[in-house]
Parts: structure tokens; C-alpha cells; sequence
């Protein structure tokens, strides 16, 4: 897989699998998809209409992230590359048509849920593969146990995930992507129910960020030892670093002035890369000049140029 499509899988976070029975209805779904901010489908090859689903959705939105899943033989395989598939999904590790995609350079994510079928596709030089059924077949914890012997390997888990534990997943260091089916049941689909799917949609994508408060920063390149003398005064543990003074956990205080006019307010998220796009979204953009990272080469730290009543919007990393 190319490291823009990873990029992408990566930063999208969630890949809806789409079970269509009526190719008229690809379309609406594809917006209801992207008005809830998913700009990304999988739709499986488990119904006639799977073929001309793709092909609507391309043609109407050609910048969605649209693949084919439930791609069992090279057959279904070349149906879905012609009628406009991106990307290629499997539920196990067909051989004849793995190599077929490999031929023809047509990214595929077989499905794995064993050592023995891991090691087929690190032989055929594959970094990103998909773990199902993820639930049945040992969820997190067999994730896990994978990244000991696979350590440079990235999984899309898809099979009982849901929005109960999607953070548990999104928070596991070799997941890439989910799969996940929730939002998108055959009967809001059959009964048009695209407000519904677009709110499941959007519920989704912020349980996937995972945030939460993580304190508000007080910059003060005058007054910063009065902050802290005052308040102290509270019975709050003062905790002195190399740049900051922390009063409890919750308030940093900073002798100087850095981002915001008064501050930053901070947040934790599961992934700050994924959170940035996610952000953008919605009218934030990033200050790289704030970058940081850790020893994984991830995004620690980051701050955006746009204030909430003086105060910069911070991101940290959990």
C-alpha cells in the first residue's frame, strides 16, 4: 500500500461497510457518508448490486475514498477495479486473487486472523491487512499479542466493532483504520434514512477522536510567580518543570507568553495527525511552527492559530 493511501486510511480513521441491495440508493448514502464526515465506503460484493453501487458513487462523488469488500475471487476482483474501486478488501487470504491485485498493482487489504496468514502476506510485502472477524477472533488483545513478532505491521480490525469500543481500538498502536458496519444497517438504507446515518456518522468520527480536557495553560511573562503563589493558596500541588509550573494537574502555568493572548486550553486525543484533519474540517488550522514529536516520529504536541476568548486550542497526545 502507498504511503498516501495509508495517509488516508489512516487520517479518515473509519471505513463504513456497505451492504447494497439497490444501486439507486448508492448515491444518497455516499452523501449521507459525507455530510457526517466520512469520506470513505466499502462496499461489499455481497449483493448484485455491488458493481453498479461503485460505479454511481464514483461517477457522483469521484473524491470519495470508495472500495470493494467482500472480494472472494479475481473475478469479483476485476469487476470492482473497472467499475471504479479504489482499494480492494477481502474477508481472508485468497491467494489467486492477492497475487492478481499484486500483478496489477491494485492495492488490496486481505482479511487475517492468524500467524500463518499474516506471514503469507509479509512474503508478498504487505504492511497493512485486515483482522477479522476482529471481536470473535481475540479483538484488542490479539491485536496486541500481533504487534510483538509483526512490529512494523498496521491492521484494519472490521467485525463487531461499534461505537462501545471503537476507542479501545482506535487507541491500539498497529490499528490503521476500523471497518465497521453501525452506522450504515441495511434498514436505514433501505428506508432512506440519511439524516439518521449522517448523525451516526458524525457520533462516530468524535468517539474516534477520543477527547478530552486536558488543562487550561495561563501565560504570563510578568506576573507568573504571583499566579502560582496565589493559587496555592488552595491546598494544589505545585509541580515545577523545566519550562512550566503545574498547580494540580489541570491549570500550567507558563513565565512567558507563547500562543494564545491569555493562553491555551488543552486536549487529549488518541491521535493527533488524525484529530488535525478531523479539525480542519471544522475551521481549525494547525500551527506547525508548534509541532512536537515523540520517538515514534507521532505528534505530541500541537497548537492551532484560531483562539477561543484569547486562550489557543492545544492538542496533546495520550
Amino acid at each position: 500500500m502507498t504511503e498516501d493511501m495509508k495517509r488516508t486510511l489512516h487520517n479518515i480513521g473509519i471505513v463504513p461497510v456497505v451492504k447494497l441491495d439497490n444501486a439507486d440508493k448508492a448515491v444518497g448514502l455516499a452523501k449521507a457518508l459525507l455530510d457526517g464526515g466520512i469520506n470513505c465506503a466499502e462496499v461489499t460484493f455481497r449483493t448484485d448490486a455491488a458493481e453498479q453501487s461503485i460505479k454511481n458513487i464514483s461517477k457522483a462523488y469521484p473524491n470519495m475514498f470508495v472500495g470493494a469488500g467482500t472480494v472472494t475471487s479475481v473475478d469479483l476482483a476485476k469487476k470492482a477495479v473497472a467499475a471504479g474501486a479504489k482499494f480492494i478488501v477481502s474477508p481472508g487470504f485468497n491467494e489467486a486473487t492477492v497475487d492478481w491485485c499484486v500483478e496489477n498493482n491494485i492495492t488490496i487489504i486481505p482479511g487475517v486472523c492468524t500467524p500463518s496468514d499474516i506471514e503469507k502476506g509479509l512474503a508478498r510485502g504487505f504492511d497493512v491487512l485486515k483482522f477479522f472477524p476482529a471481536e470473535a477472533s481475540g479483538g484488542i488483545n490479539m491485536l496486541k499479542n500481533f504487534a510483538g513478532p509483526f512490529p512494523n505491521l498496521m491492521f484494519m480490525p472490521t467485525g463487531g466493532i461499534n461505537l462501545n469500543n471503537l476507542q479501545d481500538y482506535a487507541r491500539t498502536s498497529n490499528v490503521l483504520a476500523t471497518g465497521g458496519s453501525w452506522m450504515v444497517k441495511a434498514d436505514l438504507i433501505e428506508n432512506e434514512e440519511w439524516q439518521t446515518i449522517t448523525n451516526m456518522c458524525k457520533a462516530a468520527m468524535l468517539e474516534l477522536q477520543g477527547f478530552e480536557f486536558a488543562h487550561i495553560g495561563i501565560e504570563d511573562d510578568k506576573e507568573s510567580e504571583k499566579t502560582i503563589d496565589m493559587l496555592s493558596l488552595f491546598n494544589l500541588d505545585i509541580k515545577r518543570g523545566a519550562s512550566s509550573t503545574f498547580v494540580s494537574d489541570k491549570i500550567e502555568v507558563l513565565p512567558r507568553l507563547f500562543s494564545g493572548k491569555k493562553g491555551h486550553i488543552g486536549f487529549r486525543c488518541n491521535d493527533i495527525e488524525r484529530t488535525i484533519e478531523y479539525l480542519k474540517d471544522k475551521g481549525l488550522t494547525p500551527k506547525e511552527s508548534s509541532y512536537l514529536y515523540n520517538d515514534k516520529n507521532q505528534l505530541k504536541v500541537c497548537y492551532f492559530n484560531e483562539e477561543v476568548s484569547g486562550f489557543a486550542l492545544h492538542l496533546v497526545r495520550k
